[in-house]
């Protein structure tokens, strides 16, 4: 019987967990032997009892030799020190941030399954732990907007009299995207949103909000649904049509990342500098470089009159639901490699497995990571 190990987040601010007790006890039920570490699940509201109570063990910090070990952030190096020759490890990698530990997984043998490169085709959507996500974050960035608002967001008709909607601009109708307009509109906002990809234009009217259309946009869709890294020519013709609506907007939510890269910058001084005094904007791209000229990673700011928001990893602040998610995307692809007798056997030519393996038997399987260690070698 495989033994599997659910350890306790250790970078700071993580809250999250790689198994719930819903996924624990199926876990279990595929005949895998689960141990959860202690005080794994509590900052998302997960007990120790509840997982025990789903069959699993309650254990310290022996579980890292375990022969598969399911994680939410990146081991850190003393973690990756104790991970076992030959084991398995489920999580997400970052790898174009965390070369070093890449390494260190590839000379220990271990073999490492990158949830943010799991390929997203219609078969992986429940393996798809972007867009779980993404969920959560597009979600948390409205209400964090609507929080450092100086106005209310809804139109309300009083006797004392009538209180305008809030504007809202969405930069990017992805995932994260679509839920921030949801979440706004829900809210009672007035929203418009902006995306390279022409697709999304049906996807945002749907949700009730305007469509701000950019000539060229229809080009800019690339493989796998994810945008192409844009143009300066685009970005430029982008900035000039929505920089009007920025200047009107209470709140500005942008979200455009590009997988591996840094994320292009959509808002500038002059666009913040434009825009009303008490006005807000929450980058959800800051950890990978930030939409907005001015964000700072990690902090709340007040700048040419307007609040930005850098709060780094959204989705942890609301540990429980996204624990759940991320556990249900964590266990379909554990799934995926499990025989019928609960012995992890990989098929190494199915498409999934095979697009989200990163090491594996000491070699690095993911050309960009390996390309990218190769080069910081022989600089």
């Amino acid at each position: 019987m495989p033994s599997v190990f659910v350890p306790k987040e250790t970078r700071p601010g993580e809250t999250r967990v790689a198994a719930s007790p819903e996924t624990a006890k199926r876990l279990v039920q595929a005949k895998l032997a689960l141990a959860v570490e202690t005080g794994a699940g509590l900052a998302a509201g997960f007990a120790d009892q509840a997982y025990a109570s789903a069959g699993a063990r309650i254990v310290g910090p022996e579980g890292w030799t375990s022969e598969l070990v399911l994680k939410v952030q990146p081991p850190t190096a003393d973690e990756a020190a104790r991970l076992a020759s030959g084991a398995m490890l489920v999580s997400f990698l970052q790898p174009h941030r965390e070369l070093e530990l890449v390494g260190v997984l590839r000379a220990r043998g271990v073999t490492a399954l990158a949830m943010e490169l799991v390929p997203r085709i219609s078969r992986a959507q429940s393996m798809d732990a972007l867009s779980s996500q993404a969920t959560v974050a597009g979600y948390k960035a409205v209400l964090l907007g609507a929080v450092h608002l100086r106005k209310m967001c809804p139109l309300l008709m009083t006797a004392a009299g009538t209180v305008q909607p809030a504007r809202v601009v969405v930069f990017g109708a992805g995932v994260a995207g679509l839920m921030a307009i949801a979440t706004a509109r829900r809210l009672g906002c007035k929203v418009e949103a902006t995306d390279v990809r022409m697709a999304a234009k049906e996807q945002v009217e749907s949700l009730g909000a305007t469509f701000i259309s950019v000539p060229g946009a229809a080009d800019m869709e690339g493989a796998g649904g994810y945008a192409k890294e844009q143009s300066a020519e685009f970005l430029a013709r982008q900035r000039e049509e929505v920089a009007k609506r920025v200047a009107e907007a209470d709140l500005v939510i942008t979200t455009a990342q590009v997988p591996g890269k840094t994320a292009p910058r959509l808002v500038d001084q002059a666009m913040v500098r434009s825009m009303k005094p008490g006005a807000v904007i929450v980058d959800l791209a800051v950890e990978s470089g930030g939409n907005c000229a001015l964000s700072e990673l990690g902090k709340v700011v007040e700048r040419e009159g307007v609040t930005i928001v850098g709060l780094a990893n959204l989705p942890a602040s609301v540990p429980q639901h996204a624990s759940e998610l991320y556990a249900k995307n964590v266990l379909a692809l554990v799934k995926l490699f499990l025989d019928k007798e609960g012995k992890l056997a990989p098929d190494w030519t199915d498409e999934v497995l095979a697009g989200c393996r990163l090491t594996h038997a000491g070699e690095i399987h993911h050309a960009p990571t390996a390309q990218a260690l190769a080069a910081g070698k022989s600089a």
